[in-house]
């Protein structure tokens, strides 16, 4: 398998969701369609400069509930580092976004033909950071901001979510260098999390080799390249003051080992973070189809971004399930 197969849009994990009716199709090719309810602004630059994947795309509702700013889901796509693109987005926030209870935006990002890490990082947070400098003209809540990804982005949103504050993954990217860039829960779909050891359980590839989609992200070999793959780890950087967690990995992974989850989770939890961690049982690289997953979590996102006073289950899902 190669790497472009290793990270993928989560369209068909997505597709148990309600549908969402959608408006005449007018867009440009290669724009998503947008559904009726939702309001897009595209290609939004994030970083003061003309590069493509330094934009971001903009979701509002239509009819927003409440007179209140709204809390924000920030979707960051998967493809390996090196693939992939923000369009995916607009699938998995649609409903949301179309309920008027959330805003959305989906974030493009350096891709490793382009640049090496910290770039990733980098580019993320100046997202944030435009996000919070535009809140008020967007009717946004600065204050509550979850992210999600799946994959190479369920690895960039750990990343957020456990780096805030590490002065050297802030970067200096933009003009709003002046606003924070912590979240404040996080959604993380089977991410890697710790790059020096994916290598040591089974997988379809050579997490080592020097061709690796993680060994490409680090500038050269994960084994001779430790400064850089500890670095791009979100294991390196958990602390107590991290914000929530909810992670999802399907335990027959072909491609980002469950024990990356595994290693995540256990280290939140030792910290005394808020973390639940779902297998889903057979589950392979995503194309989950699980009700019961996307209901978990829209209840995650209920409690942490909009203060419902939920539970959510961290029992395993069997893959498949629909129920």
């Amino acid at each position: 398998m190669n790497a472009t197969q290793y990270l993928l849009p989560l369209s068909l994990a997505m597709s148990a969701l309600p549908r969402v009716s959608m408006a005449q199709d007018r867009r440009p090719a290669d724009r998503p369609r947008v559904p009726v309810g939702v309001r897009a602004e595209f290609d939004v630059p994030y970083a003061d400069t003309d590069n493509p994947q330094q934009k971001l795309d903009l979701y509002l509702p239509d009819k927003p509930i409440g007179d209140g700013p709204l809390p924000v889901v920030v979707w960051i796509h998967g493809g390996a580092w090196r693939a992939g693109n923000k369009s995916s987005g607009l699938g998995n926030l649609a409903t949301l976004v179309a309920s008027g209870r959330y805003a959305g935006v989906s974030v493009a990002y350096r891709l490793t033909d382009e640049a090496v890490w910290p770039a990733q990082i980098h580019d993320c947070k100046a997202a944030l950071r435009w996000i919070r400098a535009h809140a008020q003209q967007h009717n946004l809540d600065p204050k509550r901001i979850g992210v999600w990804g799946s994959s190479a982005g369920g690895h960039l949103v750990a990343m957020l979510g456990t780096s805030g504050g590490v002065k050297p993954l802030e970067g200096e990217l933009g003009e709003h260098i002046d606003q924070g860039s912590r979240v404040t829960c996080v959604v993380d779909y089977f991410g890697p999390s710790d790059m020096l050891t994916m290598g040591k359980y089974p997988s379809r590839m050579d997490h080592d080799s020097p061709n690796s989609p993680e060994s490409r992200l680090v500038g050269g070999p994960v084994q001779e390249a430790k400064e850089a793959a500890r670095s791009a780890s979100p294991t390196t950087y958990v602390s107590q003051d991290d914000p929530p967690f909810l992670i999802v990995h399907g335990d027959q992974d072909p491609l980002v080992p469950h024990n990356q989850s595994v290693r995540l989770a256990d280290l939140l939890e030792k910290a005394g973070v808020d973390v639940t961690f779902i297998t889903i049982t057979g589950g392979g690289h995503g194309g989950f189809r699980s009700l019961e997953l996307t209901g978990r979590v829209r209840r995650f996102l209920d409690k942490h971004l909009r203060g419902q006073q939920v539970e959510i289950s961290a029992a395993a899902i069997p893959q498949g399930r629909r129920e």
